[in-house]
């Protein structure tokens, strides 16, 4: 990864940031603490010690997880955004607009991996619009989730539901 600025947010909007510099390492973690704070099977995370974080629209709320670490995320959605502990500030690397920017270089915890993690990448795959109930499903489905990029306002003016 070279030099560069990265921006990312919530899924609602509230909270948007940008990162100033070169971030470092990026990992997946597949603690308990972890997993439960993503809601998933693994969060993945980018250190941004030493370089500028800067929230450009609101501010994330924190939750004290343990005696060494507490947990940024979006008061308003809920979307986990920053871990900050003793060696430093990191980011979700999936709140970031462009998640392909950072990827993960390393695990850890991986004590507490759940035992289908590794089988995931061998399940079948299907695009989302070959299901017919999805797809016309999705045909009329308005998102209020912020698009993957800074905007001037949010919601748009013109949204009032």
């Amino acid at each position: 990864m070279t030099s560069q600025t990265l921006s990312g947010g919530c899924q609602c909007g509230a909270v948007r940031f940008r990162i100033h510099g070169k971030p470092g390492e990026s990992s997946v973690c597949y603690c308990r603490m972890c997993q439960k704070a993503s809601v998933s099977h693994a969060l993945i995370l980018v250190s941004v010690r030493g370089n500028e974080v800067e929230w450009t629209r609101g501010e994330p709320a924190w939750f004290q997880s343990s005696n060494a670490a507490r947990r940024g995320f979006c008061a308003a959605c809920g979307t986990p955004l920053a871990y900050d502990a003793p060696d430093g500030l990191s980011l979700a690397v999936v709140a970031l607009d462009d998640p392909e920017a950072c990827p993960p270089t390393v695990s850890y915890g991986v004590e507490g991996k759940l035992s289908f993690c590794d089988a995931i990448p061998s399940l079948p795959e299907r695009h989302t619009m070959e299901d017919a109930d999805a797809a016309g499903f999705l045909a009329t489905l308005q998102s209020h989730q912020h698009p993957d990029r800074d905007t001037d306002t949010w919601p748009p003016e013109d949204d009032h539901g």
